[in-house]
């Protein structure tokens, strides 16, 4: 189950890599759109456009339907939400960390002015030189 997981994520991860791709799943993710408008409102041939939704389909993350001469593209059926299930997990162990390490901080900071008060009630040394005979 992990390598299945890992492979879907790997390949979201390097659909997601790609800015072209990105600002597809953002134009599908207002409405569903052809392979020409796609092409038109990237400014890229049909033949590039189709390369990235290839991309975007083999990571499960947008579906193409073809009916009649038009090939239509939609959001793919809830692969994003596996990529942002484990940005999630990682988001709260770094947030659980960054926790510890504020507590280190804290407790650093404290042990420093208890030792700077321990060290204000000290008698001050005294300085002067010793008389020469």
């Amino acid at each position: 189950m992990v390598q299945y997981q890992s492979t879907h994520l790997d390949a979201s991860f390097a659909a997601l890599s790609d800015a072209t791709r990105r600002g597809i799943l953002e134009r599908l993710g207002r409405e569903d759109a052809s392979i020409t408008e796609l092409a038109g409102k990237f400014e890229m041939t049909l033949t590039g456009i189709k390369k990235h939704i290839g991309v975007l389909e083999q990571a499960g993350l947008v579906t193409t339907e073809k009916v009649g001469r038009v090939r239509t593209c939609k959001l793919g059926p809830g692969r994003l939400e596996e990529v942002a299930a484990w940005l999630e997990s990682y988001r709260q162990l770094w947030h659980a960390r960054f926790d510890e390490l504020d507590q280190i901080v804290e407790e650093l900071k404290q042990a420093d002015r208890g030792h700077a008060r321990s060290k204000s009630h000290a008698r001050p040394k005294s300085h002067a030189r010793p008389k020469r005979k």
